[in-house]
């Protein structure tokens, strides 16, 4: 089993010098927009995953007008306790421990605690364009096999130098064909074996993520989840050699598992098109919980589940539907921020599971 005990923060965005004690599985954390919500959820996905998951920039987590800030945090993993520290040094420098152990490499730590976030944010997963569907589902792969990540870094680090040369030979108006071959053949292990586990994942994951939408939604739709890529109709080397023409005409790479799309259908239309703001939560909730079932098996216990602000726009029905999911079906750590602390009380009350509630 997984839990986190508690989490304190030091210059970490609006928390000063501020801990928290979880006492419940159920955690609700309850306050106006501003208070510092959002930012509780958010170091506890530093945790888990070593950055923050609203910024790209650590700086920009760092209190205004401090330098640096500390998260600590102590968790419980297989009965076994645990402290983790992630550190921003005013230098940029980033640390990051378990019981005072440095990591030689962050990516180490992606999958001890795995962890599933849903925020508004995230209707782009379904209304943005391809990138968001791979990141999403990449970032489930890496955590159930840290193979897959360090294949998906070695991949994206060779993609980037052959874009760079492709541009170089505009640019210089001279073709380095033998460092193209190179690079070319840097690129097929790594992008195979992403496809490869790409397509025998989504045998399972995507009738998962349609019957769970079934039943978020309340009543049967004809949606279809169709995983595709490039690779499903030739060889990774058969299409860097179809494309390389291409390729440098465009100065860019134009074929491989980076075009990799999950395309999603309602009806005979693209979902994100036509589907109501209802449709698309509905299907946000269900891909999200999808992850949660697929972390849970790999990994033998539940991961942890934040929820933020997600009850907005949703009908009571809805809301009831989604929290016996989280909260009553699923037995893992679940924290649910929402500006309507008496909404969620009561919510929560009908569940019968015993509950935290934080007033920030």
């Amino acid at each position: 089993m997984l839990s986190l005990r508690s989490i304190s923060f030091l210059q970490f965005k609006n928390y000063t010098n501020r801990s928290f004690d979880f006492t419940e599985r159920v955690v609700g954390i309850c306050g106006n927009n501003g208070v510092g919500k959002t930012n509780l959820l958010d170091g506890i996905h530093y945790l888990c995953f070593t950055k923050s998951y609203f910024t790209r920039v650590d700086g920009n987590s760092v209190q205004q007008g401090k330098n640096g800030f500390r998260i600590e945090g102590n968790f419980i993993l297989n009965n076994k306790a645990e402290k983790t520290i992630c550190i921003l040094r005013e230098t940029g420098k980033k640390e990051f421990t378990i019981n005072e152990q440095p990591y030689e490499k962050f990516s180490q730590h992606i999958g001890r605690y795995p962890c599933v976030i849903i925020a508004p944010d995230d209707a782009i997963l379904i209304t943005g364009g391809s990138e968001e569907r791979r990141k999403f589902i990449d970032g489930l792969l890496s955590q159930v096999d840290g193979s897959y990540l360090q294949h998906l870094i070695v991949y994206a680090k060779v993609l980037q130098q052959r874009n760079s040369l492709l541009k170089s030979f505009a640019e210089t108006d001279k073709k380095d064909l033998s460092l193209l071959d190179v690079l070319d053949e840097q690129l097929l292990k790594p992008g195979e074996y992403i496809f490869n586990k790409r397509r025998e994942f989504f045998v399972s994951f995507l009738p998962q993520v349609k019957h769970l939408y079934s039943e978020i939604a309340m009543q049967p739709e004809d949606v279809t989840l169709l995983y595709e890529s490039q690779l499903l109709q030739s060889s990774f080397a058969e299409l860097q050699k179809a494309t390389r023409q291409k390729d440098i005409y465009a100065c860019r790479t134009t074929a491989g598992i980076h075009r990799d799309e999950l395309d999603i259908t309602l009806g005979s239309q693209l979902f994100r098109n036509i589907a109501s703001q209802g449709q698309r939560k509905s299907l946000l909730f269900a891909l999200k919980l999808a992850e949660l079932e697929v972390l849970k098996r790999e990994k033998g216990f539940p991961p942890l589940l934040l929820l933020d602000d997600v009850f907005e726009k949703l009908d009571e029905g809805r809301i009831s539907n989604l929290l016996q999911k989280v909260c009553v079906e699923n037995d893992g750590q679940v924290f649910i921020t929402d500006t309507n602390g008496e909404r969620l009380q009561q919510h929560l009350d009908t569940l019968s599971v015993a509950y935290q509630l934080i007033n920030l």
